[in-house]
């Protein structure tokens, strides 16, 4: 039997048909892919806050990527916090509440970030591709293979 209490607001979360609206101002018209199935069919109150987390910011970073041309790819920035920017190279979840990035800063040095779900704010930014490298790095594109999504 399951003691925990939750608050009115996460029991509707657990309870939500997972579904992804996005509206923009200009006329660009927003790019969203369907949902994969893994994603959409499994009922949230079945998952982790950190493995739903880690899906949602894989399709957002999958999403992102997209729209980048082929001189840019994705970085993250740290929303409330004096950390810089990472250059996303992995991302994963430890259950049942921590999420971590893996990257480089922009020093080129390894980093880490290790963040509770209820702290996650991040802002995805492009930053110029690695001048050595022929092709920019897809994480998203890979990071998706787990959802089913390519």
């Amino acid at each position: 039997m399951d003691d925990t209490i939750a608050t009115t607001a996460e029991a509707h979360e657990a309870d939500a048909i997972p579904r992804r609206i996005e509206v923009h101002t200009d006329d660009t018209p927003a790019k969203c892919s369907p949902l994969p199935e893994a994603v959409a069919q499994t009922p949230v109150k079945n998952k982790s806050p950190a493995e739903w987390a880690y899906e949602r910011l894989i399709l957002y970073i999958q999403n992102f990527e997209e729209q980048l041309d082929n001189e840019h790819e994705v970085a993250m920035g740290f929303a409330g916090g004096e950390a810089g920017v990472l250059r996303i190279e992995g991302l994963g979840y430890f259950d049942p509440d921590i999420v971590t990035f893996y990257g480089a800063d922009a020093d080129g040095l390894r980093t880490q970030l290790i963040q509770h779900v209820s702290q996650l704010s991040v802002i995805l930014r492009a930053l110029p591709k690695e001048v050595e490298q022929k092709e920019p790095r897809r994480i998203g594109f890979q990071l998706a293979k787990e959802l089913g999504t390519v």
